[in-house]
């Protein structure tokens, strides 16, 4: 008889715990997938404002000054729909963080909340680079248009873009925490391989080679120094030929404001009237 009744006492502790883990759980439950849906309704709608605002802005013709156009031409988005997806994603893994947060401490909970904070890096890193990509192709067309009658010119300006790309990349890469470990080794690996290059070669017999090269270098720049000035100067009258002829003079402006209103129509119907043989 105590034994059937302890049974029966252990069943109804068992009944109540479970209805007593349900309570607790579906609660945490609804309020998980009402933050979800939230975050998913905000990522949403903020997704397509950056996108137009991107639009209107001229973002995508920033990019594709900066070269990136090629990099995107085989994908089926362009530069501001890239950036609001990634606006997207980011606020749908906040959403995560405070849906997971119902639960309390856990590890998916410590993982978003590392993606969280590791993503403002790399915002700032895509901005560094989009940056960098438009003053290197300004730089180009800047040193290649000024050295165009240099037959080096297009390659000073492609150096010039290139070290701008580097230095950009490397700051990007540093900004979201990879170039302590990956540029940094690269870089001073490169700079060691010239630097032991240059001194092997220089002392093994790279010294009457390079002299010679550097006066055939410095006798084609002297020869091409004229040419490229001459270049420069007739440019420089183009654009005074072509503003003269598309802005009136000064006298002519004041004659043509002096010149009666009535008398200008009567002296273009008399220029009407002539006779052929006058014409």
């Amino acid at each position: 008889m105590a034994t059937s009744n302890l049974a029966a006492v252990d069943f109804g502790q068992g009944v109540s715990n479970a209805w007593s883990a349900v309570a607790t759980f579906v609660p945490k439950f609804v309020a998980f997938l009402v933050i979800l849906a939230i975050g998913w309704f905000i990522a949403k709608a903020l997704s397509k404002i950056v996108d137009k605002v991107l639009e209107k802005v001229g973002f995508d013709r920033v990019v594709e000054r900066g070269g990136i156009k090629q990099m995107l031409a085989k994908s089926k988005y362009d530069a501001s729909d890239i950036i609001a997806k990634l606006v997207y994603y980011a606020v749908l893994l906040i959403a995560l963080q405070f849906a997971f947060g119902v639960w309390g401490p856990n590890p998916v909970s410590g993982l978003l909340a590392g993606i969280v904070a590791w993503l403002p890096k790399a915002a700032v890193a895509i901005i560094i680079v989009v940056v960098a990509g438009a003053i290197a192709r300004a730089v180009k067309d800047l040193v290649g248009g000024a050295l165009s009658g240099l037959s080096y010119g297009k390659t000073l300006g492609t150096i010039a873009a290139v070290f701008i790309w580097a230095l950009g990349i490397i700051a990007a890469l540093n900004q979201i925490g990879v170039a302590t470990t990956v540029t940094t080794p690269v870089l001073v690996t490169v700079l060691a391989t010239i630097g032991g290059v240059v001194i092997v070669g220089m002392g093994g017999g790279l010294v009457k080679p390079m002299q010679q090269r550097w006066e055939r270098w410095l006798g084609r720049a002297e020869e091409q120094i004229p040419a490229a000035k001459a270049h420069a100067e007739a440019y420089q009258r183009g654009r005074e030929d072509v503003s003269r002829a598309t802005t009136p003079s000064a006298e002519e402006a004041t004659r043509e404001m002096r010149q009666p209103t009535g008398s200008r129509g009567l002296d273009r119907g008399a220029t009407m009237r002539q006779p052929e043989s006058f014409r």
